[in-house]
């Protein structure tokens, strides 16, 4: 199991950034697939971008080429930088972790951080 804190989101213009941090409990290094999701009222839960052990990122089609993920390995931060947001980018935005600990898997989330993205 892991704890995950997610900080970073906001208010912002349509057109602006936001960086979003997502603090792990342990080394997510170990972690075999840690990123982010969103959820916007009314719409179903969706990937934003998620890395993983491997070194493989996949990104959600509708922020491709404006949002990137990165991971700070020695801070065990993810980080999702967010550019060019648009106000269908408005969401609460949680971490996610998947892995394993011995024989029992796990898949923790974090608490969510709301983006707003203003016209």
């Amino acid at each position: 199991q892991v704890q995950l804190v997610e900080s970073g989101g906001g208010l912002v213009q349509a057109g602006g950034s936001l960086r979003l941090s997502c603090a792990a409990s342990r080394t997510i290094f170990s972690i075999n697939a840690i990123g982010w999701y969103r959820h916007a009222s009314g719409k179903q839960r969706e990937l934003v971008a998620v890395t993983t052990r491997g070194g493989k990122i996949n990104y959600g089609d509708s922020v491709k080429g404006r949002f990137a993920i990165s991971r700070d390995n020695a801070k065990n931060t993810v980080y999702l930088q967010m550019n060019s947001l648009k106000p269908d980018d408005t969401a609460v935005y949680y971490c996610n972790a998947k892995g394993r600990i011995g024989a029992a898997s796990y898949d923790d989330w974090g608490q969510g951080t709301q983006v707003t993205v203003s016209s």
